[in-house]
């Protein structure tokens, strides 16, 4: 069950964050199953909002009647709750036993398969930290790429090398090599400083990318490019250290995580 709010000055009231919307259309021919991609998005804890019974909220964004319904979700906690509060301020009927909850990113993609077999079909919407939107303008601009009306949620990728001797970085997570994506520029940068003092000449070419989350998505769901299958979304620090205090209040012990290296991919 699903609890439909109109929040028609919602978009205001986010001001510059920027909106993404996951899409799940196109051909599957080679590409990863569901399975495999939820597989891929299970380790990111993103947060959304649900009504007093726990079920989730949707939002139209148009006094239309036939407007898409639209689920929010935050990649941050901290953004959820500013999002929330300032509802609360404006239209406190409208969020009256709304709550915020955190789900896995596997869960949105679920959710979204979902809502596509709808008569009205639902939408996502990611709201990413403007933080890293800014970091992510910045990077596309200093490559020269048009950074102008980026949206989404932005991952940060590390590569080296020029042409043929191009390669993503990848970092060895138990048995596997991974790609690893960062929704934090400044966790990917943290990253890479163990590599400047160990490599310093590799490090000398390495360079940062952006990609758009519900690209990468769409990738994983259409495209036979083998690399999908390397790819690791490391989930930002913050909702690590959150989900890990809900684990402490409710009595259970979280697993340490370990950081890994990263090393080029041959």
């Amino acid at each position: 069950m699903k609890s439909l709010i109109r929040w028609s000055a919602t978009l205001a009231l986010i001001g510059s964050v920027l909106f993404g919307s996951l899409f799940v259309g196109g051909s599957r021919v080679l590409a990863l199953s569901d399975e495999e991609v939820k597989a891929r998005l299970e380790t990111v804890p993103v947060f959304t909002l649900v009504d007093g019974e726990g079920s989730l909220v949707v939002a139209t964004f148009s006094e239309e009647e036939n407007a898409p319904p639209v689920a929010t979700v935050f990649i941050s906690h901290t953004n959820a709750e500013n999002f929330l509060r300032n509802m609360s301020n404006t239209d406190p009927q409208a969020v009256e036993g709304v709550r915020i909850v955190p789900i896995s990113l596997a869960r949105v993609y679920e959710i979204a398969l979902d809502g596509q077999n709808e008569e009205n079909p639902l939408r996502v919407a990611f709201i990413p930290q403007r933080q890293e939107v800014e970091a992510a303008v910045a990077i596309l601009e200093e490559s020269g790429q048009s950074a102008e009306n980026f949206q989404g949620v932005p991952l940060f990728i590390a590569k080296s090398g020029e042409g043929e001797e191009e390669a993503l970085l990848t970092v060895r997570r138990g048995e596997e090599e991974v790609i690893p994506m960062y929704f934090s520029e400044d966790e990917l940068q943290a990253a890479l400083a163990g590599l400047r003092e160990s490599q310093p000449e590799l490090a000398e070419s390495v360079r940062i990318e952006v990609v758009p989350l519900d690209r990468l998505i769409e990738n994983l769901r259409t495209s036979d490019n083998q690399e999908l299958n390397q790819i690791y979304l490391v989930p930002p620090q913050e909702s690590i250290e959150y989900i890990r205090s809900l684990q402490q209040q409710g009595g259970q012990q979280p697993a340490p995580q370990q950081a890994p290296e990263p090393a080029p991919q041959q």
